[in-house]
């Protein structure tokens, strides 16, 4: 579990497993955590102190699961918690809870020291799943977040003289247990071991933390909504007109072009034609018709343009339409609510929305939603589907292995046809049309368009943690919040539907 503070267990020239965690999401969270003033980080929302609560929990079930004894030094602090982890490694116990361990500069709390011959093995109980990119022939790749908290501890277990090989292993939420081998690749494609990128991640820490690498905070809007230092960042990402509020410039975009593109306004005035040679440019990783792309953006941006067509789109008409939205808990593996706001002809006044709600977070309940709502869709035909990402085709194949009499996989693939099924965001949004916003989500395009959510602080994020109040409160009023919010998010993918079909087109020059 990521249960390691670093205001608690850091001093101004130590590296935890979780600072090292932090630094693969966002380089500049370290940072901040070790030289900001602490005053102006934010609240921790109730959807990130439910991840803590939820991880916490998970980690106590799966310990009071543990079949056989094992040596629990959870109750110990500091320096005490570290003499008894080594104690208990001399008497050779067999496995070790919630230890401490540390050599030079790098500290640990693994979850678990498991023996392993002369030698001891680290473990974490993660509440989420062990590897991403699992299918039913592979189990997926390493999480480098997991990854390089294990390899710290794994550092120190062989400065101490007590690991067996550069391996650990994670409990996850499915009750897997997931090796980690660190002289395997890291499942980039790129032929770096695990440990190479380890090696890479805790030179740059050092670095940041004898202040020999200034970092500078970038705009990601999946990884910065829910972070602590979110106004302090975003404040100042405004204030310097930073390139990562392109959407699609990220962090290392952003560092490639930075010595000679230092804003968004510069690259708006600025001849991209300069820094093109034939098929590159002259910045690593950005091909000409990239560039191009972000200097339009640029330009949209610093003019507060309108949105526009950058190439033609056909959205067929359709007498029926659903605009379809799902709300999934991933912490409890559970799709606890299918929404659709049903149209027709066009015509606003015939909205209605229909939903399909997980009462409890049990299989059943779950089966039943699911099956209500595939049985929902297949008798509204003839109609077109609208959805925005690829997340409710991803998720209802999931369901449908889950669930295998509900429906076949020949009819999950028939409500998903690109002929009556359309991902606003994939098909149309990132490969026609561009806007003058920092970022293309529904909740983004949907407030420029005018569109104002129920809630005043809407996201996916917030939703799970008020399912997780109704499991526990059975609120009525909760249940209609999650209603709600669900709706929203469906009656916005109709607004943004019908703002493009008014765009104007605008072919842009090639690059």
């Amino acid at each position: 579990m990521h249960r390691e503070n670093n205001h608690a267990l850091a001093t101004a020239t130590t590296i935890t497993a979780s600072m090292l965690y932090d630094f693969v999401h966002c380089p500049h969270r370290v940072w901040m955590d070790l030289f900001a003033d602490q005053t102006k980080r934010d609240e921790a929302s109730p959807f990130v102190q439910l991840l803590w609560e939820r991880g916490a929990a998970h980690e106590n079930d799966v310990v009071a699961g543990i079949s056989g004894t094992f040596v629990d030094l959870s109750h110990y602090r500091g320096d005490e918690k570290e003499r008894q982890t080594l104690a208990a490694m001399d008497r050779g116990s067999d496995l070790i809870y919630s230890g401490r361990i540390s050599s030079g500069d790098l500290l640990g709390e693994p979850d678990l020291l498991r023996r392993d011959g002369t030698g001891y093995v680290a473990g974490d109980i993660k509440s989420g799943a062990g590897a991403e990119g699992a299918t039913d022939e592979s189990e997926g790749k390493p999480k480098k977040h997991y990854a390089v908290q294990l390899a710290l501890y794994t550092d120190v277990l062989e400065r101490l003289a007590r690991s067996p090989g550069r391996r650990a292993f994670v409990w996850d939420i499915h009750g897997k247990e997931l090796l980690y081998d660190f002289a395997a690749e890291d499942g980039t494609g790129k032929s770096q071991r695990l440990w190479d990128y380890y090696q890479e991640c805790l030179g740059e820490a050092r670095a940041i933390i004898s202040k020999t690498k200034k970092t500078l905070p970038a705009y990601a809007s999946g990884i910065c909504t829910n972070c602590l230092w979110y106004t302090a960042c975003i404040n100042t990402l405004e204030t310097a007109n930073d390139l990562t509020l392109i959407p699609e410039l990220g962090r290392s975009k952003r560092d490639a072009m930075i010595d000679r593109v230092h804003s968004i306004r510069e690259l708006a005035e600025t001849s991209v034609d300069r820094f093109i040679n034939g098929q590159k440019t002259v910045f690593p990783g950005i091909g000409p018709a990239t560039l191009a792309k972000f200097h339009a953006r640029a330009q949209l941006l610093t003019t507060r343009g309108k949105p526009y067509l950058r190439a033609p789109v056909v959205i067929p008409s359709a007498a029926r339409e659903l605009f379809f939205d799902i709300e999934v808990d991933p912490m409890r593996d559970i799709c606890y609510l299918h929404g659709f706001v049903e149209r027709h002809a066009g015509d606003n006044a015939t909205e209605r929305f229909v939903s399909f709600f997980t009462e409890d977070p049990s299989q059943e309940a779950e089966e039943r939603a699911f099956a209500d709502a595939v049985r929902h869709i297949t008798t509204s035909q003839p109609c077109m589907v609208y959805y925005y990402s690829k997340y409710e085709r991803t998720i209802y194949r999931v369901l449908r292995k889950k669930y295998p009499h509900v429906c076949t996989e020949a009819q999950i693939e028939a409500i998903f046809d690109p002929v009556k099924a359309i991902d606003l965001y994939f098909d149309v949004v990132l490969k026609s049309t561009e806007w003058p916003t920092r970022d293309f989500s529904i909740k983004t395009l949907a407030r420029y368009l005018g569109f104002n959510w129920n809630d005043p602080h809407p996201s996916g994020a917030a939703s799970i943690e008020w399912f997780n109040r109704w499991v526990e409160q059975r609120d009525p009023s909760i249940r209609k919040q999650l209603l709600v919010y669900n709706e929203d998010d469906c009656r916005a993918t109709r607004v943004l539907l019908d703002a493009i079909r008014q765009l104007p087109l605008k072919l842009q020059k090639e690059a």
